[in-house]
């Protein structure tokens, strides 16, 4: 799905973004954009061009989630530029490791991937401090291991669809080693 020529080239209103995300999305993802619940990412400071993709993706069905569905498809082209540019100015909270024995696996593959396996580091494309590259990979820095963890499952197992580089790199982990590199990326700063 693309986006209308005015939607991409109009400026973002940002309190109509602060608006719609306090009516739409606060209850899942926190009045800041900072989840308090695992399993519901956080949002602030994402890059836009990565939130406005995956709202289109909800509504349009190609990343299938029923409540992201219900919630996207109310949303025309300018609201969710509206909200994504609001969320990227919203301050990430700061996230930490849980199991240290893992993470210490979970900052190899992050840095350094897996060779043997033909696995790319994270920090590839990720950058080395988890900041994503704007409009091509997401942030991660901070993000619940939970949901980390959830979306490479999803990835691995065919359920997320809408990144064939993702879905290739998932399918070579094992769950441990996504349990290991997700809990390392809730501690990346």
């Amino acid at each position: 799905m693309s986006f209308s020529a005015h939607a991409q080239s109009a400026k973002p209103d940002l309190a109509k973004g602060a608006a719609l995300f306090g009516q739409v999305c606060v209850a899942c993802h926190a009045a800041d954009g900072n989840s308090t619940t695992p399993v519901n990412p956080s949002l602030a400071q994402q890059h836009p061009e990565y939130l406005v993709k995956q709202l289109s993706e909800f509504k349009s069905g190609k990343r299938d989630n029923a409540i992201m569905k219900g919630f996207a498809g109310s949303l025309s082209d300018d609201d969710m530029r509206n909200i994504a540019y609001w969320l990227t100015e919203q301050k990430a909270k700061t996230g930490f490791a849980q199991d240290k024995d893992l993470v210490r696996l979970g900052e190899r593959i992050y840095r350094g991937g897996v060779a043997d396996r033909q696995i790319a580091a994270c920090a590839g494309c990720h950058s080395p401090n988890g900041a994503g590259i704007p409009s091509q990979y997401p942030r991660l820095s901070g993000q619940h291991a939970e949901y980390t963890a959830t979306q490479l499952k999803a990835f691995r197992d065919g359920t997320r669809n809408n990144n064939a580089q993702m879905t290739g790199v998932a399918a070579k982990l094992n769950d441990r080693e996504i349990q290991a590199v997700s809990d390392y990326i809730a501690g990346l700063r």
